[in-house]
């Protein structure tokens, strides 16, 4: 069902069922207190697969609100479609904001990157989200409203700082899971045990860290966008560069796992190698030490009537005993120089 927050006199709270937002002016006790101003905001946060439009018409959200949403809003072109979205900033006439940004999760035991999409609408005291897929941002952002640190900016638009430094914060722990697995996938590819086919799991992690950054690419794209919206509207805001510098930071350490599982990779092909060489110098020297009976027998089972030493009584121990010898000074010099 869809969740409704107030913000009011003694910060944000779940709306009960049984309270209008018009109510939200009485205090919550327990709820800790805003840290800008007392002006009264809601938080819509919508389920997957509902209709935003329709959703900002029956909560009664303004024309140029409901008229950003059908000309700029998510719509059926990427609800459920498993694709990231393309994200985008959007501002209305009357200063309402759409935000669409690729969301990120991760799966420890399958190193799968998954992604979605989250869409943030903040207009005239109002902020409704509705996100899809995996990444549960807007849970997160819930939780730094109502119950984490201070949030920066006011009113509905403590919402949209919210879900920014949430979808910030998910992103960071992909990073740190995915350079994780790339340390994991290190020390299994020169411990003892190695893997059965690690060049699939060097290739898997390169597929998943190109897949987070082609998730995290867009927002870098995005928050310059915020940092002029907020530069135009409503003055400079200190943490969107800081959440710039952050998303780059996270994009660099990406880019240095990406890198070091390229390093790996050639490593672990040298290492192939190498050990194919050493077969093949050990193929080398058995099979000189093979060539040197083959060809003493060879020159013998040549059928000639007149061969020296056929008559001979000791030619067969001779023969057999030099082909001995040989073989074994041919054994103790490839055993010296490494090849066996």
């Amino acid at each position: 069902m869809e969740r409704v927050t107030l913000l009011g006199h003694d910060g944000w709270a779940d709306a009960p069922t049984d309270r209008t937002p018009a109510d939200a002016d009485g205090p919550a006790p327990g709820r800790r207190a805003p840290h800008r101003g007392t002006a009264h905001a809601r938080w819509i946060a919508l389920d997957e697969g509902t209709d935003m439009v329709e959703a900002a018409r029956r909560h009664g959200l303004d024309d140029g609100a409901i008229a950003l949403l059908e000309h700029h809003g998510p719509g059926a072109r990427w609800l459920g479609t498993g694709h990231s979205a393309r994200a985008r900033v959007e501002r209305g006439a009357d200063g309402a904001l759409l935000l669409v940004v690729p969301t990120l999760a991760y799966v420890e035991a399958t190193h799968d990157v998954l992604t979605g999409s989250l869409a943030c609408l903040v207009s005239d005291g109002v902020a409704m989200t509705l996100e899809t897929g995996p990444g549960h941002v807007s849970e997160l952002a819930r939780e730094r409203l109502v119950t984490g640190p201070p949030v920066p900016d006011d009113g509905a638009r403590q919402v949209l700082a919210a879900v920014v430094l949430s979808l910030l914060a998910r992103s960071t722990q992909v990073e740190v899971a995915l350079g994780e697995a790339v340390a994991e996938t290190e020390r299994t590819l020169f411990g003892a045990q190695r893997p059965t086919d690690p060049l699939a799991l060097i290739y898997g992690l390169k597929r998943e860290i190109a897949e987070a950054r082609r998730a995290l690419g867009p927002v870098t794209s995005v928050v310059p966008d915020l940092v002029a919206e907020a530069e135009d509207t409503h003055g400079r805001r200190t943490w969107l560069p800081r959440v710039q510098l952050a998303v780059d930071r996270v994009d660099h350490h990406l880019d240095t796992h990406d890198s070091l599982l390229a390093d790996l990779l050639e490593v672990h092909l040298a290492q192939v190698s190498v050990q194919q060489n050493e077969d093949m110098r050990k193929i080398s020297a058995w099979a000189a030490m093979i060539a040197v009976p083959t060809l003493v027998a060879g020159i013998y089972g040549m059928n000639f009537q007149h061969m020296p030493e056929l008559a001979w009584p000791f030619g067969y121990p001779l023969a057999v005993g030099g082909m001995a010898a040989v073989c074994l000074v041919l054994y103790r010099s490839f055993k010296r120089s490494g090849w066996l």
